[in-house]
C-alpha cells in the first residue's frame, strides 16, 4: 500500500488499510481462482526490463536482447495465462501483444484535452491491465492509483510492472464504491469505459466529485448511443451482448449528469462510432468482439436490436 503515503489527510487511512487488507486476504487464497493469475504474476517478477518506454502507442517493456530464447518462451507462455487481453498494445521482451482493443487511439484523442499530469495525484477507476496508467507515467506524476476490483486484471497489471518497475504506479482491489474513503486525494480521475455498468451513474459522480481536489479534472469515455438529446437507453438484459449495462447515454445526457452531480466546465470533445477497426479479436483475445455484437442485416443496430454504440469523451472539473 505504498499509496497510503502519498494521500492527504482527508483519505480515511484507516478505513482504506480495513479494506485493503481484507481485500488481500480473499486475493491470497489459495484457489484455483487466484492461483490462475497469481502463478504467471510471480513467474514473470523474476524479469526484470532494462529498457522500459511509456511514451509510444504501443507499451515496451524490455528489449528482444535482454532475455534468452528460453526465456522467452517461459514469459510467453506466462503472458498468455493472463488471456484474454482487453487493452494494449504492449511489447515485452519483443513479444507483440495485440490485445482486443486499439487502445492507443483511445488515448490520441485524451491526450490534447489533458491537464498538467506532471507531479500529480491520479486515480484511474477500473484501470485494466493498465496500459493508460503506463501512459500517464509518462508524464512523470507523483502517484497513478489504479482501482481494480478484477483478480485477472490486478494479476496481470503487478506482472507489467514488475517487469516495468514504475514506481509511481499502484494497484488495489477496488472498485469505484470505495472513492468515499480518498475525500480530495486526487488532482485527476478517469474514468474510461466503466459508467455505463453503475445502477445509479449521478452518484458514481458525486463520488468522483468527493474524491477530486478543488480545481480536479475529471475524463469520462463512456459507450453511448447517437443523438444529440439528452437522453440514456436503458437495456432489458443485455446491450451489446453484455449483461450489467444499465443506463447508455448519449453525448448531452451524460453532460448534463456531470452538470448535476456538481461539475463546471463540462465539455463533450469527442464522439466516434464504433467499429471492429478498433475493438476485434486477436490471438491475444480469441473471443467474441465488437462484430459479434452487431445486427449483421442492419449494422446500425446490436444483435438485440438496439442503437448501435459509439463513444463519447468529456471532461470536467470540480469547483475550486
Amino acid at each position: 500500500m505504498k499509496y497510503l503515503s502519498f494521500l492527504p489527510d482527508s483519505a480515511h487511512a484507516d478505513a482504506i488499510i480495513r479494506e485493503h487488507t481484507k481485500r488481500q486476504e480473499w486475493v491470497n487464497q489459495d484457489k484455483k481462482g487466484f492461483l490462475r493469475y497469481r502463478n504467471p504474476y510471480l513467474q514473470l517478477t523474476h524479469f526484470p526490463a532494462a529498457d522500459v518506454d511509456c511514451n509510444g502507442d504501443t507499451i515496451t517493456i524490455g528489449q528482444p536482447g535482454e532475455i534468452t530464447d528460453h526465456e522467452r518462451l517461459q514469459i510467453t507462455e506466462n503472458l498468455k495465462a493472463f488471456m484474454p487481453w482487453r487493452k494494449g498494445p504492449f511489447s515485452v521482451f519483443g513479444i507483440d501483444i495485440d490485445a482486443e482493443w486499439r487502445s492507443e487511439r483511445k488515448w490520441q484523442r485524451v491526450l490534447p484535452e489533458l491537464p498538467n499530469l506532471t507531479g500529480k495525484v491520479i486515480a484511474d477507476i477500473g484501470c485494466n491491465n493498465g496500459y493508460y496508467m503506463f501512459r500517464m507515467a509518462a508524464s512523470n506524476p507523483r502517484l497513478v492509483l489504479g482501482f481494480e476490483p478484477s483478480v485477472q486484471h490486478y494479476y496481470c497489471f503487478k506482472a507489467l510492472n514488475a517487469m516495468a518497475g514504475k514506481s509511481e504506479l499502484d494497484i488495489d482491489l477496488l472498485g469505484i464504491e470505495h472513492l468515499n474513503l480518498f475525500e480530495t486525494c486526487f488532482d485527476v480521475v478517469f474514468l474510461m469505459g466503466i459508467i455505463y455498468h453503475r445502477p445509479s451513474p449521478i452518484d458514481t459522480l458525486r463520488d468522483i466529485l468527493f474524491s477530486l481536489k478543488p480545481g480536479g479534472t475529471l475524463i469520462v469515455e463512456s459507450q453511448a448511443i447517437p443523438g444529440d438529446d439528452p437522453f440514456a437507453l436503458f437495456p432489458d438484459e443485455t446491450y451489446a451482448k453484455v449483461p450489467g449495462t444499465y443506463f447508455v447515454p448519449t453525448g448531452s445526457c451524460l453532460c448534463n449528469w456531470m452538470k448535476k452531480a456538481g461539475f463546471t466546465d463540462i465539455n463533450l470533445f469527442w464522439t466516434h462510432p464504433m467499429s471492429a477497426r478498433e475493438q476485434r479479436q486477436t490471438d491475444w483475445m480469441t473471443f467474441e468482439s465488437f462484430s459479434d455484437y452487431i445486427d449483421p442485416a442492419n449494422p446500425q443496430c446490436t444483435v438485440e436490436g438496439y442503437p448501435a454504440p459509439c463513444r463519447v469523451f468529456v471532461k470536467g472539473r470540480k469547483k475550486m
